[in-house]
This record gives structure tokens, sequence and C-alpha cells, in this order.
């Protein structure tokens, strides 16, 4: 087998790769999903509406203006919003979400298998940051106006790091990016364990000129 015929070989298989692995393209102006009484079909996806019927509406959506319900353990809260609740976001590659994160409150590592996401520090003062295949921490504190990325499939989190709680927006490179949250698949909630690991977090941040409150709420859930 001569090199141009391997060439061409490599060449069309890591093509073929990077169709694989990427959202589909659009193939028209717009698709936003139509909505379907029963699952008879399964594809990956959802069908368009027809062009006919494609409003203005498609393209809003409110569900990300009122802050979500932080009356848990971990004093956070995430909207997560795909195709499937916001039709104009069909095949486009792209889900949106809101975070609110109370004082103390945190959000414990996970990931997104099939996203990268882009954060948005609309108020507060947080700390982001994830863990790379080496085991190696990458975190900043991050004030109203920064933006931080996560990449694909790698473990992240966030925690509010001021004095007043935290909001949070995030644009996420794929219509079903999917969340794996480790502590809710592995571990029942612990306190202890959650306390341990924030100011595991803490010590690992290389920006100690802005100073955390106590987290009480931890410590006496």
């Amino acid at each position: 087998m001569n090199s141009s015929l391997v060439s061409c070989i490599l060449c069309f298989t890591i093509l073929c790769l990077k169709i694989c692995l990427a959202d589909p393209d659009n193939l028209q102006d717009a698709c936003p999903a139509a909505p379907t009484g029963r699952d008879t079909i399964f594809i990956n996806g959802l069908p368009c509406k027809n062009p006919a019927t494609i409003t203005a509406s498609d393209f809003k959506t409110s569900k990300l203006k009122n802050a979500g319900d932080t009356d848990n353990f971990q004093r956070s809260s995430m909207t997560l919003v795909t195709a499937f609740d916001f039709p104009g976001l069909n095949t486009l590659g792209l889900s949106v979400a809101r975070t609110d994160i109370d004082v103390d409150g945190i959000v414990m590592p996970h990931s997104h298998p099939r996203a990268s996401e882009i954060l948005f520090v609309f108020e507060g003062v947080v700390i982001a940051g994830f863990i790379d295949t080496n085991s190696k921490v990458f975190q900043k504190v991050l004030k109203a106006g920064d933006v931080f990325v996560f990449p694909k499939g790698l473990l992240h989190f966030c925690f509010n790091f001021g004095y007043d709680s935290a909001i949070v927006f995030s644009v996420l490179s794929g219509q079903n990016p999917g969340v794996v949250r480790i502590n809710d698949a592995m571990f029942e909630p612990d306190f202890n364990v959650i306390n341990k690991r924030v100011r595991k977090f803490i010590s690992l941040s290389a920006d100690t000129h802005i100073r955390n409150v106590t987290f009480q709420s931890f410590n006496n859930p």
C-alpha cells in the first residue's frame, strides 16, 4: 500500500471521527423543536417544526429569570435549559444554565460528558475550577463580569467565596450535555466531607486576598 493511499485513508478516518464526535450542523436557517405527543420515534435530537409555523417566541425563554431553590445541603441550585425546554436551541449544539449559590454554598464536582462550559459570573464572588486527567486543579477567584471555561468532560466545581449570594450563568457546547455527579452517584451527603473539600479548594487557590465567611452552615447542617 503506497504512502499516498495511507494518507488518504488516515485523513478520511480523522474527518469521520470529527463528524461523529460533534453535534450535527444545521441544514436550514433554524429548526425549533416540534412538540411530540408520544415517543414513537427515537432520534439523536428532536424533530423540527414546520417552517411555516416558526415564530419569534421559539427563540426566547424566561426559564432562567427566577432564582433556583437553594434550600438544600449544598446551598446551591442549577437550572439547565436544553432544546427540550427551549425549542430554538434545537440543532444549534447549545444549552444554557443558571446557577444560584447562597453564602457558604457549593456546587460539588461534576462533569458534562458531551459539552464544554463557559461560565459567566453575574453577581457575587465565587471560586470556580476544574480537575484535569492528571489530577491537577485549575481554579480562580471570579467576580461579577469574569468568565471561566470548563473543558469538555472534566470534573469541575464552583462555590461562593463572598459575603452575598452569587448568580452564575453558563453556556454549554452541546444540545444534551449530560451531567455526571460523582458525589450523588457514590456517596451519601456528608457535611464533614463537604466542609473538608471546601477548605481544600480554598487552600489550593492562589488568590488569597479575598476572605470568605466561616462555612458555619456546613458545620451545623
